[in-house]
Formats: structure tokens, sequence, C-alpha cells
């Protein structure tokens, strides 16, 4: 079986980290999202994947240049411009030849959906189309699903005013889908597959129906929800270890490969050091992610943040629920807090301060 990942997006709300580098490729733990989801996919009997590209392509190119991710075949269909959902899925089909039932996920969504029940579900109900729902707790940010006791959808409401919504269940972006439904979906033209073609195929009863989870389920899309990604990951939300080779060396703390951690730093569980990882003496580190290569200074701390491969905190600067991009530099004393994202290769004065910030340049003066 095969699967169509979109991952042509240019990733906006994880600017700057996205300028160099396309979402899907951003690690979680210290692995780039789109191997584990791939993983997830080879796990379920695809494969072959097709990537639809848009942004940053050659990247992907790079990253896997035999066309290949363990057993899994990769393809790549390059958009020339922006096709939206239903528009990439159709040319990204073209370009595959795809014949047969498929599958279709975005490439921002971390999930442990069972997606061989999702097609057993899809077989025995025979329509045109199943997307994947996943419950959650205020559903006025997406688009909601109701659906009839038979799973067979009955609307769809994007974004509903919040306590007003008719169900808790919202589009969670897995879909399988008949070559047939590639027909309702004009060609080399913009359309959304969530917004259009789903909704126009209601009018069509007993061709689309949803598949109900209750599995893990994040969209990574923000800074917040990147760094509550990692927090579930070293929880053991997609189970242990929570990044390839990792071994426990304490209840909560894995290491990647050799470490240096002075014998009076705090290493404080959950986290994840990646090969090559310094803290120094009085360094605390807790509830954190620690990509290759990085460097905790004297007195510094990192605490419920994510510092990407290279990154270096000097002494007594800290990191609090923040992600430092890769050879991205804090200089002595300065603060990165409260959701701030700091760019690749950005170096943050001494002694600044930053909260909630977006920081694609050079940091020289207290924000």
């Amino acid at each position: 079986m095969r699967a169509i990942v979109l991952v042509g997006g240019e990733g906006t709300r994880l600017r700057p980290l996205t300028f160099t580098t396309p979402k899907p490729l951003l690690p979680i733990a210290n692995q780039a999202f789109l191997e584990r989801q791939l993983t997830w996919l080879d796990r379920h009997g695809i494969d072959e994947v097709v990537l639809a590209l848009g942004y940053l392509p050659d990247a992907f190119v790079e990253r896997f240049p035999d066309g290949r991710f363990g057993d899994l075949k990769l393809r790549y269909a390059v958009e020339d411009e922006p096709l939206g959902t239903a528009g990439g899925i159709r040319y990204a089909a073209e370009i595959a030849g795809i014949d047969e039932r498929f599958v279709v996920c975005n490439g921002d969504v971390l999930t442990t959906l069972d997606l061989t029940e999702m097609v057993a579900f899809h077989d025995a109900h025979g329509g045109e189309a199943t997307i994947h729902l996943c419950r959650v707790d205020d559903p006025s940010a997406f688009g909601v699903v109701p659906t009839r006791a038979n799973g067979e959808v009955m609307a769809f409401v994007e974004k509903p005013p919040a306590g007003r919504a008719p169900s808790h269940w919202i589009n969670a972006g897995t879909y399988v889908l008949e070559p047939s439904v590639l027909e309702r979906i004009p060609p080399r033209l913009t359309v959304s597959v969530e917004r259009e073609t789903f909704p126009r195929m209601l009018d069509h009863p007993g061709n689309l129906f949803a598949f109900k989870g209750d599995a893990y389920w994040i969209d990574i899309g923000t800074p917040e929800k990147y760094l509550e990604a990692h927090a579930d990951v070293l929880a053991g939300a997609l189970g242990t270890p929570p990044a390839p080779g990792a071994v426990e060396a304490a209840p909560g703390v894995w290491k990647q490969g050799p470490v240096s951690i002075a014998a009076d730093a705090h290493v404080e569980a959950p986290v994840l050091l990646g090969p090559g990882v310094r803290v120094a003496s009085g360094a605390r580190v807790s509830g954190s992610v620690l990509g290759p290569g990085c460097a905790v200074g004297e007195q510094a701390a990192v605490v419920g943040s994510v510092m990407l491969e290279d990154g270096c905190v000097a002494n007594a600067a800290s990191v609090l629920d923040a992600v430092i991009g890769a050879e991205a530099t804090l200089e002595h004393g300065a603060v990165a807090a409260g959701g701030t994202v700091v760019g690749p290769s950005v170096v943050v004065a001494a002694g600044s301060r930053l909260s909630g910030a977006r920081v694609p340049l050079q940091v020289s003066t207290t924000q």
C-alpha cells in the first residue's frame, strides 16, 4: 500500500526555525519528525511514500539521497506553485501513478494512530474516503466533524465558537482514500481537501466515513506544540526509548552517546542528551532535550526546553520553556523564556532578556 505525505508547507508558525529547514525535517527528540512519521507508516504496511513537496524541496532530497528510508521507497512530487491539500494529493498521485486505495497524512501530525485498524474500518464500510478523528477538549481551533452512529460523516464545522461545537471530535489529518476521490479534485488548481473536496462528498450519502481513535495525537506546528511534543515523547507517549539509540543512564535520563556532565551539575529527569553534549559545573538541565554537540555552561539552566544541534548556553545563561536553534548561542547571563524561539546560528548577546520572542537575527540589546 502507498501513502502520500503532505510536506509542502512553509511552516510559518515555527519561524525562524523553518527559514532554512522545512518543518517536517525539524527534530522531535533528536530525530527528524518526518523520519518518525515514515517509521510509523512502515510499521503499518506502507511500502512506498510519495512526498508532496513545495517549500525547500531540495532539503528532502538531500536528507534521503537514495530515495529510501529503511525499507520504504520514497518518491518526490514537487509542486511549481502551492496547490492546497487536495490539489497536492491529486498531483502527487498522478506523479506516482496511484490507481488503488492509498493513505494520506499531513506532515505535521505526530500520532500513534493504529493505521492498520483504520484501513480495516475503511474496507468494512465501503466508502470512498475515511477520515481519522481525534477528541480534543477545546475544538474551537479545529475543524469539527459530527458523525452518525455508523461513522458516516454528517457535516464539517470549521472552528466553532467556544462552547458551541456540535462535537469534540476533530479532523486529525490522516485519510484513507479510494482513487475515485482523485476524480473529484480539479487538476492543477489550488483546492482544499478539508474545506472543499470532503464537504462536497456529503451530497452523496455513504461515501464519507470517520474513524474515531483515542491514540496519541498532536500538531507540532507552533512553538508551544513543538515544545509539548518533546515533553510528551520524553514522557513516553511514543514508547521507549524516546529516540533511536538512546540508553537510560538513570530513571528518565536518556543518553544517545558519550556525554560530559560535571560532578556537581544537576540533570533532572526527564531529559534526552544527544551525543557529545557537555554540561558544566553547577549547571541545571531539567525536562529538556539537548541535541548532538550542545553545551551548557557553568551555573547555566535549561528547563522545559529544546536545544537543537550544537546549540550553546554560556555561563549563567538560562533557557526556560524555549527553543534554541542549531548552532545558536546565548552569551553570558542571557535569558530566553516564555516560548521564545531563537533561530539557527543566532547569537543572543550577554545580559539580554527574551520572553515570547522570535529571534531570526543577532540580539545585541536587552528585550
